[in-house]
């Protein structure tokens, strides 16, 4: 008799058992549910991303600008003599050929980061694409900024002169040659700024990482 009652407790307590397991299962599928879920912060990073990569377009097209107009810095005064040709050319200066390399440089890195940028708007929470750019962009942005900053002292000097030195500005005999020069010095700057605001952004959605 007492076995058979310790039989009869042991399978009630076996079934209360299974039971209990079935009534859990539901709970387990909801936790599934709840995994698949996006995390909040994703649109506002595909947003950053999306915004990164037209501000890219942007200094790329501003830095691309800038080499164009240096480069092409050239003219030819329509007086000569025997022996001198009056010509002023980008490379007459050290400043302008350092230029013109730079801002190739910065303009060849951000043609070739578009794909990283492309890959942090089809994946907004990947961080190691953005940390990259965020260094790069850093590099280049100081790099266009010190470019930009040894040319336009150059443009001032020759659209001002400076009369301590007795250094006359060459800009009322080289009209195109200057403004070219202008152009080239306010492209780079322009990229240079934008490409720090990309910083700005990239540093911003990592620390919403």
């Amino acid at each position: 008799m007492a076995t058979a009652e310790k039989s009869g407790e042991i399978a009630i307590n076996m079934s209360e058992t299974k039971a209990s397991t079935k009534g859990k299962a539901p709970l387990l599928n909801s936790s599934k549910a709840f995994a698949v879920v996006e995390p909040p912060n994703r649109g506002a990073k595909k947003g950053i991303a999306i915004g990164d990569f037209f501000l890219r377009l942007c200094a790329l097209g501003a830095a691309l600008g800038a080499v164009i107009s240096m480069g092409t810095a050239d003219q030819l005064l329509p007086f000569t003599t025997q022996f001198l040709q009056f010509e002023a050319q980008y490379d007459d200066f050290d400043a302008f050929r350092y230029f013109v390399i730079s801002l190739a440089m910065v303009t060849g890195y951000l043609l070739l980061s578009l794909p990283f940028s492309i890959v942090c708007i089809i994946r907004p929470l990947a961080t190691a694409p953005r940390l990259f750019l965020v260094i790069f962009d850093s590099i280049m942005g100081g790099v266009t900024i010190a470019a930009g900053s040894a040319a336009a002292a150059i443009v001032y000097l020759a659209h001002t002169g400076n009369p301590n030195t007795n250094w006359l500005p060459i800009c009322q005999q080289y009209g195109d040659y200057c403004q070219s020069a202008s152009g080239g010095v306010i492209g780079s700057l322009i990229a240079g700024a934008v490409l720090f605001f990309i910083v700005i952004l990239s540093a911003f959605a990592l620390k919403r990482s």
